[in-house]
């Protein structure tokens, strides 16, 4: 996957988180002029809400896995500042849960039904959302999953490269060794023939002397049988 899809698909959970986080916002400041029954069910839709906005927040984590270093240290400080802000809204539901616990309306009873027809409503938003958010995340699985494969053949052909340069070191040190044998043995060869050289001179030499000696004797014995 390359980085200009993996940040397109991070900035959509950024819309779906900030469109969630709106919506939160809008439920508590209604909760705060809310009373009873009515009151209770703005907060548990609010509840509801905040735990969609966290998995939004999950499945950007697991997006920016997907991201190369240069823009995963960049979303990254963006990802903590939405959960700073979800946090707060997590403090903020925690206070208005309590006044609601700590008060009772009943009047207000009377008049939930219409309210109740728009918590409804929400409810469908919320639950497309989250089918929606669940299709992006099947998404990264895939990629994911994908990644790890291509990582899988990676480390198989890196392991045979590793296997065919083994056997290329080996080649390389036999023939460094039949080199070395084959110097050795012109060595050998050289120092047989300048021996060869040598006995050869002398040969010559004793020859050259045996010839110098005969003609001497020849010309000896002629001497005396001319003069003697």
């Amino acid at each position: 996957m390359d980085a200009a899809g993996g940040s397109e698909l991070f900035e959509s959970y950024e819309q779906d988180f900030e469109a969630v986080k709106v919506s939160i916002g809008e439920r508590l400041n209604a909760s705060g002029s809310q009373t009873g029954e009515i009151k209770k069910q703005t907060l548990r839709a609010t509840g509801r809400e905040i735990d969609e906005a966290n998995e939004i927040l999950q499945q950007m984590e697991m997006e920016l896995l997907n991201l190369p270093q240069s823009s995963r240290t960049r979303l990254q400080a963006r990802l903590r500042g939405y959960k700073t802000e979800l946090d707060r809204l997590k403090q903020t539901l925690k206070r208005a849960q309590s006044t609601s616990r700590s008060t009772s309306d009943r009047d207000e009873l009377l008049g939930g039904s219409s309210g109740g027809l728009d918590l409804d409503a929400a409810s469908m938003d919320q639950r497309t959302r989250l089918l929606n958010g669940t299709d992006r995340l099947a998404e990264s699985s895939r990629r994911l999953q994908d990644s790890h494969k291509i990582a899988l053949e990676t480390e198989s052909l890196g392991a045979g490269i590793l296997t065919d340069l083994r056997g290329q070191r080996e080649q390389i040190i036999h023939t460094r060794n039949t080199l070395l044998e084959a110097d050795s043995n012109i060595d050998k060869a050289s120092r047989t023939l300048k021996g060869m050289a040598r006995r050869m001179a002398t040969n010559k030499l004793i020859t050259a002397s045996i010839i110098v000696v005969l003609v001497l004797l020849i010309l000896f014995v002629l001497y005396r049988k001319i003069f003697g």
